[in-house]
């Protein structure tokens, strides 16, 4: 019951707990290790005390007060070693000792949550290093999880995070939302980790279930937010419409006992009709604007998928054009792999297999699996059967593997 109350807890509030610490430490190790100590001390407290009406507060104020704690031990330490350290810094413990005690307003959870993403993602880090670092800290992705997103080693993604998190504290990164010019360094970024965000959660690298839920809830609840912050901004509108297309297939998904169940074998009646529409009137406006975006194009994809009324009758023409004009915007082999699957309906398997042979995504899944679908189709069973097993023994993500598993026996 405790543990379950935490574990909720930890989904819904980690990200404001931890950028509420973070106007407090002003330190992002100090901020992270003092919410986890938070988390912990709910374990025993709650166990003890009963559980808070506001879990959220509750642990706010425990972290920022271990923030405080910390700070002040640091300010001792400097006072009895004036000769080895610089001079002592003003720390305002009256005024903040008065706001960890104020239970947050609803109305500032946005802004705390978008302060810290733009934190994460200053101009001053590699644009890699902002979303994964975003990821970890304010998502709660797990740092082999992020590696998976980026397709590297756990070891390298927790270094880069690390040099990440030491280069915002020491140049003194400020710990605002931007503002004005600022905002365009920053939004790529941002939208990146959103993105990526509810990649996620929309197929978890690793775990028993297809998704984790929670995950893309919160990427759809924070493109909402930014949506709201910069209303006229094309790309903004399209990441929103690519997530809401995108997540409207979510209950059809998987059957009732969690297989996974391929786009052209879903029962579009559990579709999300409402969403679809949503994201059908974000697409046409931001087409309309005639500054095309990857997102904007990526929802446009998504959507001709969504409202073909068969897996048959869609409009795979239309759908190899669009992705033409993405490669243009965003060249990447993750794109051009998505297209020779639309390609291979148009003109054929062997056309489109040529086109996969030329790609080079180390340790990506999909690219096996695409290429054993194509080799199956041409009869090649032989290698469609070694591209499968390729495919399973790189996939983490245990009803994927389920499915590779399934075609490599087939």
């Amino acid at each position: 019951m405790i543990e379950e109350a935490v574990a909720a807890a930890h989904r819904r509030g980690w990200a404001f707990v931890l950028a509420a610490t973070m106007r407090v430490a002003n330190d992002l190790d100090l901020a992270e290790e003092c919410v986890q100590e938070a988390y912990a001390a709910a374990l025993q407290s709650w166990a003890r005390d009963g559980i808070p009406d506001n879990p959220e507060a509750w642990l706010t104020t425990t972290a920022r007060r271990r923030a405080l704690d910390a700070i002040r031990r640091e300010r001792t330490l400097r006072s009895k070693l004036p000769l080895l350290v610089e001079p002592e810094e003003t720390v305002e413990d009256a005024a903040m000792d008065e706001a960890q005690d104020e239970e947050p307003p609803d109305d500032e959870v946005a802004d705390e949550r978008l302060r810290l993403i733009f934190t994460c993602c200053h101009p001053a880090l590699a644009q890699e290093a902002q979303v994964a670092l975003t990821l970890r800290l304010v998502c709660g992705v797990p740092t082999p999880d992020v590696a998976k997103a980026f397709l590297v080693s756990e070891s390298t993604m927790a270094a880069r995070i690390t040099r990440a998190k030491k280069k915002i504290s020491g140049a003194r990164i400020p710990f605002r939302v931007p503002h004005g010019a600022e905002l365009p360094d920053r939004l790529r970024s941002v939208l990146a980790v959103i993105h990526l965000l509810f990649t996620v959660g929309h197929t978890a690298p690793s775990g028993a279930d297809l998704m984790r839920a929670d995950l893309a809830d919160r990427a759809l609840h924070l493109a909402r937010m930014l949506r709201e912050l910069m209303p006229d901004e094309p790309e903004v509108a399209g990441l929103l419409a690519l997530l809401l297309v995108t997540d409207a297939r979510r209950k059809a998904r998987v059957d009732a006992s969690g297989r996974l169940v391929r786009l052209p074998d879903q029962d579009r009646s559990l579709w999300d009709s409402a969403a679809i529409a949503e994201a059908d009137g974000l697409i046409v406006a931001g087409l309309r604007t005639g500054r095309l975006g990857r997102y904007v194009v990526q929802a446009a994809i998504s959507a001709l998928y969504a409202d073909a009324p068969t897996y048959a009758e869609t409009d795979w023409g239309q759908i190899v054009e669009l992705y033409d004009r993405l490669l243009e915007i965003w060249p990447s082999p993750v794109v051009a792999l998505n297209r020779a699957v639309a390609l291979a309906m148009v003109a054929g398997p062997e056309i489109a297999l040529a086109e996969v042979e030329l790609l080079d995504l180390p340790g990506y899944h999909y690219l096996p699996a695409v290429r054993g679908d194509l080799l199956r189709r041409l009869g090649r069973e032989e290698e469609a059967r070694a591209a499968y097993a390729e495919a399973l023994n790189l996939a983490g993500n245990e009803a994927e593997r389920e499915f590779l598993a399934e075609q490599l026996a087939a």
